[in-house]
């Protein structure tokens, strides 16, 4: 069953497959982030008792740094593929479309690069300086 009009498929027109791979991709990264999240709940339970040098000792080391900004950059390509789908169902007006979606890329991009170099430096420089 086809459900375009005779117009649409003779310019070819339909359905761009983009929104199975974002759907993907947003399933894949929940899935991620399930085992993520409950090793980082299970470490930060811990944080209130621990000293900040016990803190920066605990993110040195390389499974946790790794984990970590796993979490950090899956938590965020999660968030922007969220927000863009509301942006795409819920803003009509086109230019209003493409600015919120670029402004949820840039944003995303921003924290993602920032949160990244925060928590190297605080790995490798201690967070001091």
């Amino acid at each position: 069953m086809n459900y375009q009009t005779p117009l649409a498929r003779a310019r070819g027109l339909g359905s761009a497959r983009q929104g199975s791979h974002d759907w993907w991709g947003q399933r894949v990264s929940s899935v991620a982030l399930m085992p993520l999240s409950l090793w980082l709940v299970a470490h930060l339970s811990i944080l209130p008792e621990v000293t900040y040098a016990e803190a920066v000792n605990w993110m040195s080391l390389p499974w946790n740094t790794i984990l970590l900004l796993c979490f950090i950059l899956l938590s965020l390509f999660h968030a922007m593929l969220g927000l863009q789908v509301v942006i795409e169902d819920y803003i009509h007006n086109d230019w209003m479309k493409i600015l919120g979606m670029l402004g949820v890329r840039l944003v995303t991009a921003f924290l993602a690069i920032s949160t990244a170099f925060s928590v190297l430096r605080i790995v490798f420089i201690g967070g001091h300086g």
